[in-house]
């Protein structure tokens, strides 16, 4: 509270936002550590998810077997990826990422070892590429809830803005460092590497302080999976603030944006070569890190914010439509990258920081669900588009279908509070008897209070001397 007293009486409030940037690093030991896990471990994934495609192109030159490959990845986001945040609210946080990470790391040690020893089959690679993609789907809501514990709800949104910018930046790093090792020492030394930087990740997740961790209240107690499902729709429809950004992420998804197919098409329909590719690729990339980092240092959640990001996203898409230029798109590409980071870094945070402790999991599960199993509907719509009427249609569509939601979902928040407050109290339908206070306090049974505080008042009222109109008197003399 010190922090929010300061922040209130400066005079130049720019001040105090420009050095809170890397805030919740400098004041939780506990996410230094899982920051810098995080990013060796993003890092060396990102080589293996580049070095996967390549090696099962290079064995079967097949097109067709690559796009198997990534639809092995991310089927079990549409399969189980409702149900992932269940387990979070049921699970800790912590372990369950023990695990994922642990599931992670021997799935991509095991393509090391028959990559280097040359007796990976394809269908080893289908298998292993969707037993990844199985731990990545408990493994982001695990994240994103133990973000929430390390730093609270006063660095929240300080913090996913820096873990964006870290992704972004693996993203960056990860595929040109996977160039460089495959063509030295081929890919199946970035399957060890990315099998070794797990490792950095699981250490962080040893040295977490577990005393430090904010109390989180667990819910579906006595519920089945589908109640448990149930609940959580039913808090989606009646919190404006969750059906907002869940229904904005669900449109932007189907009307064909996906990262990762935008530059691809726009590459082909330059015909430029793979230098040219991969330029485009890190003008998105140093924008989505310079987003990261802008909306860090913002420091506060607002609507206004949020809406301005996704609407950058769709003016940048309506504008790449028409272009033929490498340096233009490269430009644009920095505009939809910053955009994309600042919208993505406020979605997280409004959902987290207006959902219940015992409903986090299940909340930033569906928007996982939302991100990573509406993507592959999406890329088909995006592609089918290219084909009949090239990128101008699809980058057309995906522009106005951005904004046309945009405009929806700021029509829809005008009821809702312009900023989200960091530190007003979670809205539960049914209040739980926990409340997560910030770290340096002490987690309260409200309940148990309240009867104590009942119990003591009704000692102190039957031992109190009776008090007659004479003794008072005798009192006030």
């Amino acid at each position: 509270m010190r922090e929010i007293t300061h922040a209130r009486r400066s005079r130049r409030p720019w001040v105090v936002r420009g050095h809170q940037t890397f805030r919740s690093l400098s004041r939780h030991r506990n996410y230094r550590l899982l920051y810098a896990g995080q990013l060796i471990a993003a890092i060396g994934q990102n080589m293996a998810d580049v070095a996967l495609p390549w090696l099962v192109l290079e064995q079967t030159n097949s097109p067709a077997a690559v796009g198997t490959l990534v639809f092995f990845r991310f089927a079990p986001s549409l399969i189980v990826g409702l149900f992932a945040g269940l387990a979070i609210d049921r699970v800790d946080a912590r372990n369950c990422l023990v695990l994922t990470q642990g599931v992670t790391f021997c799935a991509i040690g095991g393509l090391a070892i028959m990559s280097l020893a040359g007796s990976l089959q394809l269908w080893q690679a289908y298998g292993l590429a969707a037993v990844v993609g199985l731990a990545q789907v408990f493994d982001v809501p695990a994240r994103l809830t133990l973000v929430y514990e390390l730093v609270g709800r006063a660095d929240l949104q300080n913090a996913v803005a820096l873990n964006a910018s870290l992704y972004n930046f693996a993203r960056i790093a990860g595929p040109a460092l996977a160039g460089i090792v495959i063509a030295a020492f081929g890919p199946g030394w970035c399957f060890v590497l990315g099998a070794a930087s797990t490792l950095a990740m699981l250490v962080a997740l040893v040295l977490v302080r577990v005393e430090d961790l904010i109390a989180r209240a667990r819910g579906l107690a006595g519920q089945t999976l589908l109640q448990g499902l149930g609940e959580g729709f039913a808090y989606v429809r009646s919190s404006p603030q969750s059906r907002i950004v869940l229904g904005l992420t669900v449109a932007m998804g189907l009307g064909g944006f996906n990262p990762l197919v935008i530059v691809p098409l726009l590459a082909s329909s330059l015909d430029t070569g793979p230098q040219a590719f991969g330029l485009l690729f890190a003008c998105f990339g140093t924008g989505a890190v310079a987003g990261g980092l802008l909306s860090a240092t913002l420091g506060r959640t607002t609507w206004r914010t949020h809406l301005t990001g996704a609407a950058g996203i769709g003016v940048g898409l309506l504008a790449l439509a028409p272009t033929r230029s490498v340096a233009v798109d490269g430009l644009l590409l920095l505009l939809i990258g910053a955009s994309f980071t600042v919208w993505a870094a406020n979605s997280q945070t409004i959902l987290q920081l207006a959902a219940p402790d015992r409903l986090r999991g299940r909340i930033v599960g569906f928007y996982v669900f939302a991100v990573l199993g509406v993507q592959p509907i999406g890329g088909l719509l995006a592609g089918w588009l290219t084909a009949h009427g090239g990128t101008l249609l699809a980058f057309a569509v995906m522009g106005g279908t951005t904004l046309a939601a945009v405009v929806v979902a700021a029509a829809a928040a005008q009821g809702t509070p312009a900023v989200v407050d960091h530190y007003a109290p979670i809205a539960d339908p049914v209040p739980p008897t926990q409340i997560a206070l910030p770290r340096d306090e002490v987690p309260v049974d409200l309940a148990a209070e309240f009867t104590s505080m009942q119990t003591v008042a009704g000692t102190r009222a039957r031992t109190a001397p009776s008090r007659t109109p004479a003794t008072r008197r005798e009192s006030h003399r």
